[in-house]
């Protein structure tokens, strides 16, 4: 009998292949979002044309994550450029954009960030476990012992940068943590800060995206963002800063002072305050004015409660009193360092 052929190695370099392929499609669709958008009908509509290849590029990069779970991670990191993409569409829009129009928006945004996690965890290992036998050994065990399996290789393990992307300080306690964005080799990009507690940060200059997660009894001083800020678990915290959007969920007992371009959006909120801008060093003036964030518009004190649907007050927000409020802070004479208190 004639051994059958083997079609191993063709279907493994055609599967290699239809990945390329898909990896380069996300490229293109990426390049689609970050380019302008051709005149329309209205600011609207042009918004909601690059919004859309945004977002399918977004959808696209974490379907490859799931089909090919061998080769995910350059479609995680792809992902979420995509993801800030729409976070940084929203941003420049959110002031021009109907209710309806910026809530639809920002509740995609969410959910693909949301996705981008669940896929992100989905590819930490495992942790193996087995169910031990608690009753009392044989009297005649086997002579010899039954073969011990390997272990399952490990998958790979994706990177912080890849699920909280852009430069940043995380997993810090008790630290003082200062960094000059106007002097950075990377300077204008995305900026996380991720797992403090008891920490001072402060950020002079500007960037593009700001990321917070999981922060505790912090103090956060942040030049100019001028694109959107995206807060998440904080308690017992205080922030003061300057952006064109901001999102804010799951915060508890913290304060923020602010500018902001658009109405700041809370969700899932307790014991949240609101006050006017109050920080000052040198040089913030052109920063506020590169970023577009050099008139005060008042939004500070309107904001938007999205688990509020009636027409009185949102209980879980209000605004600082003003013999409670910060004095402006400046921070001219902070040094570029990071070091433990």
């Amino acid at each position: 009998m004639e051994p059958e052929p083997d079609h191993t190695k063709p279907s493994t370099s055609a599967a290699a292949a239809g990945h390329r392929k898909h990896l380069a499609m996300l490229e293109r669709l990426s390049k689609r979002a970050a380019a302008p958008a051709p005149s329309q009908d209205s600011p609207v509509a042009a918004f909601l044309s690059r919004f859309a290849a945004a977002k399918l590029a977004a959808e696209s990069a974490l379907s490859a994550c799931r089909s090919s779970p061998d080769d995910a991670q350059p479609s995680l990191s792809a992902a979420a450029a995509a993801i800030d993409d729409l976070d940084r569409l929203v941003a420049e829009a959110s002031h021009s954009l109907p209710p309806y129009e910026l809530r639809s928006a920002l509740a995609a945004a969410s959910d693909l960030r949301a996705a981008h996690r669940l896929a992100a965890s989905d590819l930490r290992p495992k942790k193996s476990f087995s169910f031990r036998n608690k009753s009392k050994a044989p009297k005649n065990p086997p002579q010899d012992p039954p073969p011990t399996l390997p272990p399952p290789p490990d998958q790979p393990n994706p990177s912080v940068e890849a699920i909280l992307p852009g430069l940043g300080f995380r997993g810090r306690r008790d630290a003082t943590l200062v960094k000059d964005l106007r002097v950075s080799d990377e300077k204008d990009g995305d900026f996380t800060l991720a797992d403090l507690v008891s920490c001072q940060v402060y950020l002079k200059g500007k960037c593009r995206a700001l990321h917070v997660h999981k922060l505790k009894d912090c103090r956060v001083f942040v030049g100019a963002v001028f694109g959107s800020v995206l807060i998440e678990d904080v308690e017992r915290c205080a922030f003061v800063m300057a952006a064109h959007q901001i999102r804010i969920h799951e915060a508890t007992a913290t304060d923020f002072y602010l500018r902001v371009r658009s109405r700041p959006i809370i969700e899932d909120c307790c014991g949240v305050r609101f006050a006017p801008h109050a920080l000052k060093y040198e040089g913030i003036g052109e920063d506020l004015r590169d970023a577009g964030l050099e008139e005060e518009t008042g939004n500070w004190a309107n904001v938007d409660d999205f688990k509020w649907l009636r027409a009185v007050q949102s209980p879980n927000w209000c605004l600082v009193p003003e013999e409670e409020r910060l004095q402006t802070i400046d921070i001219s004479d902070v040094q570029e360092r990071e070091y433990d208190n």
